[in-house]
């Protein structure tokens, strides 16, 4: 896998323009999968080998705003952060999200919520099968990291996400105080990096899951620049925190990242029973989980169809990750 920490230098590594129109796919990907409450970006950026990268480099772009503020060398400081970063990934994949997002947000509602066992049929085989993306990346094992803690964490990591999926379906707000959707940004957003947990997920549980895509499908650009403005502060306070864990704490962290994929699984489980109504009306709460039951055959495929798309994807960033070893490998011998 080629998600290995970057190491730090004065610029971003030569990232090949081969690679543009794979970049644009993963854009789209993480896009759509931010779309689907349960799935998370970041698992897909994990899967298709970007997700380091993209870490490191939005912590560079929050560094570079920072040092331009407070200093020292404000503008130098700040480009110096800034030609760290890989704007060869970074951009394609903004593109590829906001195409996303903007072309199929309305189309992956009304998949999501009109066929809800088929679509959780699809995500639940993709994120079973990219549970084991974090464990293949896990590094070498040492004395401070006994094999019994490491499970003990899995453990804790995949029932706080368990609870929190069970928290979703709070009633729909209608029009939400523009406050509250700039924090409720600031906290999705967060959820988006965090491979496992679902910012539309979130958004769901606090029911401004449709209200959200509502305003992308109408063009609301007030709604979606207060939206925005809430996510760009929760990134530039969190992804610093994650890019430390990534850097010092591998091994904890994907372990960390792991349960979380795999609790995230109960707001994915294809057979649920309707969520509770309160006397507001509204559904509250997730619906309970159910044995199959009628739609058998479709979820089960469509979870093998999920899972496959994943094993494939792993499989082709392996040989990718391989092919530029060797490359590597023959380029530092030669000179």
């Amino acid at each position: 896998m080629t998600n290995t920490p970057p190491n730090e230098a004065d610029t971003a590594p030569k990232r090949s323009k081969a690679l543009l129109p794979l970049d644009l796919i993963r854009g789209f990907l993480i896009g759509s999968a931010e779309l689907v409450p349960g799935v998370s970006g970041g698992t897909i950026a994990l899967v298709t080998g970007v997700y380091d990268q993209l870490i490191d480099s939005a912590a560079h772009v929050v560094s570079a705003a920072k040092t331009l503020v407070t200093g020292p060398n404000r503008v130098s400081g700040a480009l110096a952060e800034l030609r760290r970063t890989d704007w060869f990934l970074v951009i394609p994949v903004l593109l590829g999200m906001a195409a996303a997002v903007f072309t199929i947000a309305g189309v992956m509602e009304s998949f999501v919520t009109g066929n809800p066992e088929l679509a959780r049929g699809l995500f639940f085989g993709l994120v079973a099968a990219s549970i084991a993306v974090p464990l293949r990346m896990l590094p070498a094992r040492s004395t401070r990291q006994p094999a019994l803690l490491g499970v003990l964490a899995f453990i804790v990591a995949a029932a706080l996400a368990f609870w929190m999926t069970s928290l979703a379906g709070g009633a729909d707000v209608e029009n939400p105080p523009l406050i509250a959707v700039f924090f409720v940004a600031s906290i999705a957003i967060c959820a988006l990096v965090v491979p496992g947990v679902s910012g539309s997920f979130f958004l769901l549980a606090v029911g401004m899951y449709s209200t959200t895509l509502r305003a992308v499908d109408s063009r609301d650009f007030g709604y979606l620049g207060i939206f925005l403005l809430g996510a760009i502060l929760g990134l530039a306070v969190f992804v610093n925190i994650l890019k430390y864990f990534l850097h010092n704490h591998r091994w904890w962290t994907l372990i960390v990242m792991a349960g979380l994929m795999f609790g995230s699984l109960r707001a994915l489980w294809p057979w649920q029973s309707s969520a509770e109504v309160g006397a507001d009306g509204e559904e509250h709460g997730a619906g309970a989980l159910l044995a199959p039951v009628d739609p058998v055959l479709g979820p089960i495929l469509l979870a093998c169809l999920g899972a496959a798309v994943v094993v494939i994807l792993i499989i082709v960033e392996a040989k990718f990750a391989s092919t530029k070893d060797q490359t590597d490998g023959t380029d530092s011998t030669a000179a």
